[in-house]
């Protein structure tokens, strides 16, 4: 019958600086199925080291390592990692529990490396086994050292091993939990387990069926039964090797067993963690209140020019300069009202205004204020968004009747009229009564003029009976679509041209100025502006990554022994790194979720304080949100490298 294990040969060698140690010199052992065999000898004779290649935590220098007949000297980390899961339970001398799971949760977690969460009543079964069905939702910290030993005994049996592996399990333990754990052992050995134990008390290694004894590197006697092992009472040999038990294999643990023990993780060390998540914080937030300001500043640039005209374009008579004179020339500089009437028949024309400009004084009681006059057709409070907050714009019949009706803006209101309603007041305009019937909504300043300190009347009042004109000053235009603006511009070039008879040449006789120019060119340079407070605020991002990436090297220097722990019971590379790259991805998002509700709150809280305008939008919560969440992914991923690359057996002796 083939051994259940059969080493040939083994050695092995640990570089200590300049120097070499030799462990194991030339060891030679076949175990087979069944057998409780104690491995004895001085500190320093190798028997440790041996149980650690026995158990396949470590491997050896030189030589060759058979289980079930299989060779396994040259198998991958990973694969060793398999096959620890499926056929070895660990049990030491230092119990290696995680203090912030209780026993029950410590007892299953061979299960999830396994693939096998949905077993959870198999840890409840084999805690029950070792006397403890009542203290399994206790923590190791509430629990004694015999107790805490069971747990990990139960935690080696859990995935139903052919090995049990103990290195000193009663080192640490008073006489009285060394008779519970050896009989547990007994037990286990009579179901039909294998036992290998480390010990250096002669009474225990007598109760074991065979003895080993070792003394520098080398097995010096091995008596007892060695041949045919202990009869099992329960089990049996499988016979199928290392491919029956890889094809078998569950190849990983559930995300949601990561992501659990990850926030485990992070409420067990609140300080460190709350020191990396608030970087994130403060990078989010920042990147929140920035974009707020930006994207306010876009809409409010985007509500003044929406004062100026939704679709408009304004056509303005040319001018040149002669002998340091300017003066309009051209017979497209005198527009007239056929003019409007010809280019309103355009497709893409909806509306069009005819306006006349000048100064005018207005006075009102003892009070007086020099203001813009503007003449203008009635559809100006359509096209210029003019529409009165309060009274009426005039009509058509105000101004074929060139009537002395007036609309004011409000710092003109503010300034005659104090704290009075305006409307149903008669005003003089340059010394003429003129009644006021609408008062014009409060647009500010733009383009360095108050846009509020202005009186609008018929444009035919204003030509006629106030600034003696017989021709328009300009024409507002409002095209059906913005896409339109580029062929109405050209079309109103034609009509004009052919009109005045103006040659194509003639590029001062009269201007076409689109306002989406001046939009784009707005709305461009605030993108930009916005882009660069982004980017900023951002770099602070960078900073919190970098806090998280420092936190997590700590980390994983404090969490040597867990992670040799994990690996030992089966979790392989892969495991190691999700698990950290969790824990790295869990903080930033817990930072990015804050940061937004932070940065929320700023962005209001200076709205109100300064009455800048700030927009929060869905997008920038989306970016900054995927945005920590690369940052933890990307600086979380090296220290989870370094910690998926510990050698099981280094990290379980690291101190």
């Amino acid at each position: 019958m083939v051994p259940l294990i059969e080493i040939t040969g083994i050695s092995k060698v640990y570089p200590m600086g300049s120097t070499e140690v030799t462990a194991l010199d030339g060891v030679s052992l076949a175990v087979e199925q069944g057998e409780f065999i104690a491995f004895m000898g001085a500190s320093g004779s190798g028997k440790s080291t041996l149980l650690g290649i026995l158990g396949m935590l470590d491997r050896p220098t030189e030589g060759k390592y058979r289980f079930m007949g299989d060779d396994v000297t040259g198998i991958t980390d990973d694969d060793l990692s398999i096959v620890r899961n499926r056929v070895a339970g660990f049990v030491f001398q230092q119990f290696h529990l995680l203090p912030k799971m209780s026993a029950l949760e410590n007892a299953e977690l061979p299960l999830i490396y396994a693939g096998k969460r949905d077993m959870r009543h198999r840890a409840e079964a084999t805690l029950d086994d070792v006397g403890l069905g009542r203290r399994m939702h206790h923590y190791p910290n509430e629990m004694s050292g015999g107790e805490q030993q069971r747990v990990a005994i139960s935690r080696a049996m859990v995935n139903d091993p052919m090995i049990i592996l103990a290195d000193e399990p009663t080192g640490n333990l008073d006489s009285k939990s060394e008779e519970e754990i050896m009989r547990i052992l007994e037990r286990l050995s009579r179901e039909g387990k294998t036992i290998l134990m480390v010990t250096h008390e002669e009474d225990l290694a007598r109760r074991a069926d065979r003895i080993v004894r070792m003394r520098d590197g080398k097995i010096i006697s091995d008596t007892g039964r060695k041949k045919g092992g202990r009869k099992p009472e329960g089990g049996q040999f499988r016979s199928g090797g290392i491919s029956e038990l890889s094809a078998s294999y569950i190849d990983r643990a559930e995300i949601l067993d990561y992501v659990k023990q990850a926030f485990r993780t992070i409420v067990s060390h609140k300080m460190r963690s709350f020191l990396s998540i608030l970087g994130i914080l403060i990078g989010v937030a920042a990147v929140i209140s920035m974009m707020a300001i930006g994207e306010g500043a876009k809409e409010a640039i985007s509500q003044k020019l929406s004062s100026l005209g939704s679709n408009a374009i304004m056509v303005i008579p040319g001018a040149v300069r002669q002998h340091g004179v300017t003066y309009q020339t051209g017979s497209a500089a005198r527009f007239t009202f056929q003019d409007a009437e010809a280019i309103e028949r355009l497709k893409e024309v909806r509306r069009i205004s005819s306006s006349v400009m000048g100064r005018a004084q207005l006075v009102y009681m003892n009070r007086n204020w020099n203001t813009m006059l503007q003449g203008t057709s009635v559809d100006y409070q359509y096209i210029k968004a003019a529409v009165p907050v309060a009274g009426r714009f005039f009509d058509d019949k105000d101004v074929k009747a060139r009537r002395k009706v007036a609309v004011v803006g409000m710092t003109v209101v503010r300034e005659l009229f104090k704290n009075e309603n305006p409307v149903g007041k008669t005003v003089k305009i340059n010394k003429q009564n003129f009644s006021v019937i609408g008062v014009l909504p409060s647009k500010g300043a733009s383009f360095m003029r108050d846009q509020d300190d202005l009186v609008i009347v018929p444009v035919t009042t204003a030509m006629y009976r106030l600034l003696g004109k017989d021709y328009v000053d300009l024409f507002d235009v409002e095209i059906r679509s913005v896409t339109q603006i580029p062929s109405a511009i050209e079309d109103i070039k034609i009509l004009l041209n052919k009109r005045h008879a103006i040659s194509a040449s003639d590029q001062d006789a009269f201007q076409i100025r689109d306002m989406s120019e001046i939009r784009d060119t707005l709305m461009s340079t605030t993108s930009t502006i916005s882009l660069l407070l982004g980017i900023v605020a951002s770099i602070s991002l960078f900073v919190g990554g970098i806090g998280i990436m420092n936190i997590m090297l700590v980390s994983v220097r404090e969490r040597i022994k867990e992670i040799g722990l994990r690996k030992a019971i089966g979790a392989k590379r892969r495991d190691i790194l999700i698990q950290f790259l969790i824990e790295a991805v869990l903080m930033s998002l817990m930072g990015g979720v804050t940061g937004i509700m932070v940065g929320s709150a700023v962005s209001y809280s200076l709205a109100a304080v300064t009455s800048w305008s700030v927009r929060i939008s869905m997008p920038s919560i989306l970016i900054s949100t995927l945005f920590s969440s690369l940052v933890g992914l990307f600086f979380g991923l090296w220290p989870a490298i370094q910690a998926s690359r510990f050698d099981p057996i280094v990290a379980l002796r690291y101190e």
